[in-house]
């Protein structure tokens, strides 16, 4: 049983793609690399794979953000500030572009099409090009710990909600649980991600640089919007599951959607509470 109009659009956008000249080249750098395509997720074998070193992990961000935020700290010059944080969001616009275009490249090049995108097979082993792209991304969320560092050096505690730590601390076990559990329709979700985080850490970079860019709010739009698109890719991988033979990381599948059902209210919380013409008269 097939989803209609996806399947055609999927098979329609590949075929024009891997026909340009210019993806042979994309393809050798981010899916043919001898450490991308050989790669392969061992749990507690993989540097950091292993379910002790994300609990501490987490664990750590969540005690030293609160210690942090609690005690008296030293402060940073403002321009060694800003130039810490120019050069952090610099660093996550340009890996958020390289993982959403390598997991794209990789789509194209090793799912033979919509079905299998949004519904690995059942057993199937977390290794290869996909899943490569899914435990940089895992890594890259650890990495986004040091937003909340520079939230916290920068003494704009006003931005350090419940929604930050939130968000922050669970994306990276959400990410986790999906490499981990060869989570049908995670490379979607993480193109989707990371192509929002690449208009998000662009719009903090500016700022860093002292623009201030007038499409603020359009930051927490993108960001609904893939929340919304996540509610769609989970929809269409529930269809699979229960019409066909059963999809990969189908537990991993259900905690994820809670997960994005938490996201979605907070989000929209404070996007009401950010924009809404209540607040822009007040």
């Amino acid at each position: 049983m097939e989803i209609p109009f996806f399947p055609t659009l999927f098979t329609t956008v590949r075929s024009l793609v891997v026909r340009q000249p210019f993806f042979p080249t994309l393809e050798d750098l981010l899916v043919n690399h001898p450490k991308i395509l050989g790669f392969s997720w061992n749990n507690g074998q993989t540097p950091a794979s292993s379910q002790r070193f994300l609990a501490l992990t987490v664990l750590c961000y969540i005690s030293f953000t609160f210690i942090l935020s609690q005690v008296s700290r030293p402060s940073l010059a403002r321009p060694v500030l800003k130039s810490i944080s120019a050069l952090h969001n610099l660093f996550l616009v340009t890996l958020s572009f390289i993982m959403a275009l390598g997991c794209l490249v990789s789509i194209f090049s090793q799912v033979p099409n919509f079905k299998t995108l949004v519904c690995f097979p059942k057993r199937t082993s977390p290794s290869g090009p996909l899943f490569f792209w899914g435990y940089i991304f895992y890594l890259s969320k650890i990495v986004e710990f040091m937003d909340t560092l520079l939230i916290i050096l920068g003494n704009s505690m006003k931005r350090l909600s419940f929604l930050h730590v939130y968000h922050h601390s669970m994306v990276v076990i959400m990410s986790y649980v999906c490499v981990n559990s060869a989570q049908s329709s995670f490379s979607m979700v993480l193109v989707t991600n990371c192509t929002v985080h690449v208009v998000m850490y662009a719009y903090y970079l500016m700022c860093t640089l002292g623009v201030r860019p007038k499409w603020k709010k359009m930051v927490t739009d993108f960001q609904l919007v893939q929340f919304w698109s996540s509610f769609l890719i989970m929809a269409m991988l529930a269809f699979y599951h229960f019409t066909g033979s059963g999809c990969s990381g189908f537990l991993s599948w259900c905690f994820n959607a809670a997960f994005i059902v938490s996201l979605l209210f907070l989000f929209s919380d404070f996007h009401a509470k950010n924009y809404s013409p209540k607040v822009k008269n007040a």
